[in-house]
């Protein structure tokens, strides 16, 4: 099975390839990634500066690791608190898992109020460190002030949805108020994007600030 840590290590070792320690740090986040994959991969380019040539900053995907593998260590703690305490709900008779599901175990499809699964741009600036300690604290009963993903309390921005309206959190555009319909809605991305693109960096500079001509060039 794929290590983490192992790949951790990768991407510390100065003496491979820059190619290899990105790819090692991709690895990383397909096996830990609070904001999806894409997301995840687009706020480390930007939390840890990592320009559009990996050449120009080697540093970037060591500061981008250890930002993910301090999340990581807090998530694990608190999975494991869950594990113990769903082996003790078993031993009693309580099977069913609690809802709303703990926040790691929830798939795309079980969380509709994530836009960045549909659009990578629109996650929480939080560092992963503060987003993990705010959902545990919210499975854990706390009820924190203002967005549930990234604390904004600004305006709420109306969007439609063809038969109805929902309201978003202004900076993540996580789905503060539903339709009244009761479905899920895909979120339309404000900006057309590709994958590679984000991969590439594309909104990164050689400086590792974001390019100021993206997306127009």
């Amino acid at each position: 099975m794929t290590s983490f840590l192992t790949h951790r290590a990768l991407v510390h070792d100065a003496r491979l390839p820059l190619r290899r320690r990105h790819n090692a740090l991709r690895t990383c986040i397909t096996l830990f990634a609070p904001y999806g994959f894409r997301a995840t991969y687009h706020h480390l380019t930007l939390s840890a500066a990592i320009p559009r040539r990996l050449e120009a900053d080697p540093d970037a995907l060591v500061r981008a690791v250890e930002e993910l593998h301090e999340a990581r260590v807090l998530w694990l703690a608190r999975a494991e608190e869950y594990a113990a305490q769903r082996r003790a709900e078993k031993r009693s008779g309580r099977r069913a898992v609690s809802n709303p599901r703990p926040w790691w175990l929830r798939s795309r499809w079980d969380g509709p109020d994530h836009a960045w699964h549909q659009d990578p741009f629109r996650h929480p600036s939080l560092r992963l460190s503060a987003y993990v300690r705010r959902q545990n604290a919210i499975l854990d009963g706390a009820e924190p002030p203002g967005c549930p993903a990234c604390g904004n309390e600004g305006l709420r921005v109306p969007s439609s949805t063809g038969h109805g309206c929902i309201e978003l959190c202004r900076e993540c555009a996580w789905v503060l108020t539903p339709c009244s319909c009761g479905k899920r809605h895909r979120f339309v991305p404000e900006i057309s994007f590709s994958w590679n693109g984000i991969w590439q960096r594309a909104h990164m500079s050689d400086d590792g600030m974001p390019n100021p001509h993206w997306p127009a060039g």
